[in-house]
C-alpha cells in the first residue's frame, strides 16, 4: 500500500485581510497525478480556550451571541493568542479578561486543529484550577458575555442534550473529561 505524500506548493497568493483570519489561493502539485490544483486556506492565529475550574467543582463558562450561527452559546472562555503568548499566557489573559476570574496550576491539556482541510492555525485546550473571581471584566468592544458557573459533572450531559454546540469547545470539554478519568496526561 503507497503512502500519503505532502503536495508540494508552487504558488501561493494572498487574496484578502479581514482582521481575524487572512484568505489565500495556494498552488500546489498533486504527488499522485502530477496535475496542480488550487486551495483556499483561511490564516488565523491560534486560539485557546479556557477550562477554568472553581474550588467547588464548578466550571466558569460563559454566554455568548455567536454571529455565524445567530445563536447565543455556552462555551468555556477563550480567544485568539496573542503574538509571542504561550497558550497558557493566553489562557490566564482570556480568561481575566472575560470573565474576572484568576486561577492557578494553568496546564496544557491538550491541542487540536479546528480544520485542518481549510484552516492553518491550532486551538489549545488550557485547564486552570481554584479559579475565583478577583478582577473587573475587560470586555472588548464587540464582545457582550454573561459568566455562569455550571457544574463539573454536568458538562458532559449539557454536550449530550445539545446545549453546547460550539465544536471546539465540546473538544475542550473531551479534553478535561479525559484529564478527570486519568485518561489524558497534561503536555508540556
Amino acid at each position: 500500500m503507497q503512502m500519503i505524500q505532502p503536495w508540494k506548493k508552487t504558488g501561493s497568493t494572498p487574496l484578502g485581510d479581514f482582521r481575524v483570519f487572512k484568505l489565500r489561493s495556494d498552488r500546489s502539485l498533486s504527488p499522485r497525478t502530477g496535475k496542480e490544483h488550487d486551495f483556499y486556506v483561511l490564516e488565523s492565529a491560534d486560539w485557546v480556550n479556557v477550562v477554568a475550574l472553581t474550588p467547588e467543582n464548578e466550571l466558569v463558562m460563559i454566554e455568548q451571541f455567536r454571529h455565524g450561527s445567530n445563536t447565543v452559546e455556552l462555551e468555556i472562555p477563550g480567544g485568539l493568542m496573542d503574538a509571542g503568548e504561550s497558550p497558557v499566557e493566553s489562557a490566564v489573559r482570556e480568561l481575566r479578561e472575560e470573565t474576572g476570574y484568576e486561577g492557578e496550576n494553568a496546564r496544557l491539556l491538550g491541542k487540536i486543529l479546528p480544520n485542518p482541510a481549510i484552516m492553518n492555525n491550532t486551538c489549545y485546550t488550557v485547564l486552570i484550577e481554584n479559579c475565583r473571581c478577583v478582577h473587573p471584566l475587560e470586555f472588548d468592544s464587540g464582545e457582550d458575555l454573561q459568566t455562569r458557573l455550571v457544574a463539573a459533572d454536568e458538562a458532559v450531559q449539557l454536550v449530550a442534550d445539545g446545549k453546547i454546540q460550539h465544536s471546539l469547545v465540546v473538544v475542550g470539554l473531551y479534553y478535561f473529561d479525559l484529564w478527570r478519568r486519568g485518561l489524558k496526561q497534561t503536555e508540556t
